[in-house]
């Protein structure tokens, strides 16, 4: 009945919209017009309407979209017969109207997202299914795998009924007999090495003959080789909570047909960009946006794919596909696609139950970018989801903008270019006044800051789209048009895992962005310069100025991101807060864990007596886990102390040495799935469309002088070296 209700009151709303989009008036009705709508949206979004009136919200504000469409495409374009003007004039025609497209894709998707899932029926243990818990890895440090291992080994399930697999594809037959002698030596000792520990955590290990198909073929080995009725699958950085498992698999007993599913990712680090900026703590993170808002609108169209981790899978589903897709480098995505053109179902649960390391290096960070761009672009050419058979209509539109969206590099430096054609060249590539630029574009742009809000704004802040996409953009142009003419030539790499940046500096693949950011600087003097010597031309110049003003504020604040920040930690503390003890020889004090990290802690241990807390003195502490009755304990050594009362605040380093204190430290870190929906609360706020605006203007500002400070502090000393040795000769 609501449903009913909610499109009687849409249809006709959207209908006049529409009609009104395409009526002929001029600049000062237009403007009128926007200034009325603006008002009605900026009103009911300062309401927080919603239901039904979220419907008309998106319906005024995608007519005056459509409005501008209608504009741009029979009034702004150059003379065919001046293909000088023509043709970038209509390369910004096309990369406007693949970002209006983009829009309404995501209006479809995510108008009306589905409410967060009702509980399936809780199961009996001997109801449960059997699971296999897959845990690929390639190249990563051992320490790290036995965290996730551990994590996984604790979770809260029968344990007759889940077994946990390391599947190692880094000592394969192929690498362990490798003519590299080098390359051999290693994997043979990572081989043994991996061996041992998952003996010693009650894993069983699995490892092939040769490296086929990367991770798909690595989770196929893993599916011959074992039985269980659901797989569930973890990056090797991706340690489950211990409640995942009691999360997940009961909707598999609700529905016969659901082959998937797909929890968040939630990551402990923050990416670069967030590190760089400082916004960690405080900015909610580029892929909450996804995995709250997106995930969410493509459930409702039973669209929600596999992401590659932190999900669980139907092997009889698998089984009917063959196993993983390999056809592409985004095996998850491409797998989903298969299933459910089978008829097979998936759902999201927003719910985070894992924790992750995502990459520290911006480098990292842009290989990773990489891979997904050309994975979906292979996909867009293997698989074209549009005419994929067997998927709904809405399945074809999801999956389109899943893999579109990873074509914005063209779009966005083709915005970033074209000012400098008219400021440098004098191009003219948009053939309108001042006075229609404001009552069209500006109009169309306010809008869509107002409808991104509306729906983004607790989990994206304005502008901050744009500087991601910008960042990417700069290097993933060349790995998506490569793509393009060699589909198949792009090979899965894995992204680094756990690194960290011991000293500040710039990063390797930094020097474009100061390139483009004093071209963008020289154009400001070009526009000032003509603004004095064409006044003619004044609105025009005067427009595009601003264009290229706000080209340069996103690659100001690039700068910043690029020039990346030492920390002297080498792991992410993550906040715990639990009750425990700490012994010092034989005597135990009461202690408050305060925070962790992989490698460590820091405790409040309640003394009087500083004494025996001395640098480099073992110790060990001792509390309660999750699901245990007997308390654990975990040897350490002080790496530093601070008194303070009647407390002394212990830093202090982990000395795992069995399995047990591999689980302990697991559940320290990961066990609790609750911190994670709390920090990410916490950083969840709608700043709004001019503070959050303003806000970006002076972070750019700040961000500036910081990139511009590391190029003098980290290249000038370079450059002053290589001088000093030519004087020499």
């Amino acid at each position: 009945m609501r449903a009913s209700l909610n499109l009687l009151l849409w249809a006709p709303c959207a209908a006049l919209m529409v009609f009104l989009a395409f009526l002929p008036v001029d600049a000062r009705t237009q403007l009128v017009t926007t200034f009325l709508v603006l008002l009605i949206v900026a009103t009911m979004k300062y309401l927080r309407m919603e239901g039904a009136s979220r419907l008309v919200l998106l319906a005024l504000g995608t007519s005056i979209v459509l409005r501008y469409v209608y504009w741009r495409t029979t009034s702004t374009l150059p003379p065919v017969n001046q293909p000088s003007n023509f043709i970038p004039g209509l390369l910004v025609y096309l990369a406007e109207m693949y970002s209006v497209f983009m829009l309404f894709l995501s209006l479809f998707i995510v108008s009306m997202p589905l409410p967060p899932r009702k509980p399936y029926r809780t199961l009996a243990d001997d109801e449960l299914p059997s699971v296999d818990i897959f845990v690929p890895s390639y190249n990563e440090e051992e320490s790290l795998l036995a965290n996730t291992l551990a994590a996984a080994r604790n979770i809260d399930y029968p344990p007759e009924k889940v077994t946990v697999w390391l599947l190692d594809d880094g000592g394969t037959e192929q690498k362990r007999h490798s003519t590299n002698l080098l390359e051999a030596k290693s994997a043979e000792k990572r081989h043994a090495s991996l061996q041992a520990l998952c003996q010693q955590l009650g894993v069983r290990y699995l490892t092939r003959a040769r490296n086929e198909h990367a991770k798909a073929g690595n989770l196929n080995n893993g599916l011959q080789h074992s039985t269980g009725d659901l797989v569930a699958v973890f990056d090797a950085d991706h340690a489950p909570a211990r409640d995942f498992l009691r999360e997940t698999v009961g909707y598999f007993n609700d529905d016969p047909r659901l082959f998937l599913v797909q929890t968040p990712h939630f990551f402990i680090n923050p990416d670069p960009v967030e590190r760089n900026l400082n916004t960690f703590s405080t900015m909610p993170s580029e892929n909450e946006m996804f995995y709250g808002i997106i995930q969410r609108g493509l459930d409702k169209w039973n669209a929600a794919f596999f992401c590659g981790s932190a999900a669980v899978l139907r092997r009889e589903a698998l089984n009917e596909a063959e196993g993983f897709s390999g056809l592409s480098i985004t095996e998850d995505c491409e797998t989903a696609l298969e299933l459910h053109s089978r008829g097979w179902n998936s759902i999201y649960v927003d719910v985070p139950l894992i924790a992750g390391l995502q990459p520290a290096t911006f480098a990292s960070f842009i290989g990773q970018r990489s891979r997904w761009a050309q994975g979906m672009m292979q996909i867009m050419r293997f698989r074209f989801p549009l005419f994929k058979g067997g998927l709904s209509l809405a399945q074809r539109l999801c999956y389109m903008s899943s893999t579109m969206f990873w074509l914005f590099p063209f779009p966005r430096m083709i915005f970033l270019i074209a000012p400098l054609c008219y400021l440098f060249f004098d191009r003219q590539i948009f053939t309108a006044s001042g006075g229609e630029f404001m009552a069209y574009t500006l109009s169309y742009m306010l809008v869509n800051l107002l409808i991104q809000n509306y729906l983004y704004g607790s989990y994206r802040w304005p502008l901050i789209s744009e500087l991601y996409e910008y960042i990417q953009s700069v290097h993933l142009l060349p790995a998506v048009v490569s793509v393009a003419f060699n589909p198949r030539k792009p090979t899965f790499k894995v992204t680094a895992k756990d690194e960290s940046i011991a000293e500040s500096r710039l990063s390797e693949i930094s020097r474009p962005f100061f390139i483009i950011f004093l071209v963008l600087v020289i154009a400001v003097f070009v526009t000032a310069y003509r603004l004095y010597t064409e006044p003619y031309k004044f609105d025009v110049t005067l427009v595009v100025g601003g264009w290229n003003l706000l080209n340069l504020v996103l690659a100001g604040c690039a700068l910043g991101v690029v020039a990346e920040r030492g920390e002297r930690q080498s792991s992410r503390r993550v906040t715990v807060n639990r009750r425990g003890e700490f012994a010092i020889g034989d005597t135990w004090y009461p202690a408050m864990i305060e925070n962790v990290s992989v490698n460590g802690a820091s405790i409040q241990v309640f003394t009087r007596d500083s004494a025996p807390f001395q640098r480099d003195a073992p110790g060990r502490m001792r509390f309660q886990p999750n699901g245990r009755s007997e308390p654990g304990e975990l040897p350490v050594d002080i790496r530093h102390a601070q008194h303070d009362g009647d407390i002394v605040t212990v830093g202090c380093r982990f000395l795992p040495g069995t399995p047990l204190h591999h689980e302990l430290v697991a559940d320290l870190i990961f066990a609790n799935s609750e911190q994670w929906s709390l920090f990410q609360q916490a950083r969840r706020r709608n700043p709004g469309v001019l503070r959050g605006t303003l806000r970006f203007l002076v972070q750019s500002i700040g961000q500036t002088f910081r990139g511009l400070h590391y190029l003098i502090r980290f290249r000038m000393p370079v450059e002053a070296k290589k001088a000093r040795k030519g004087a020499g000769r």
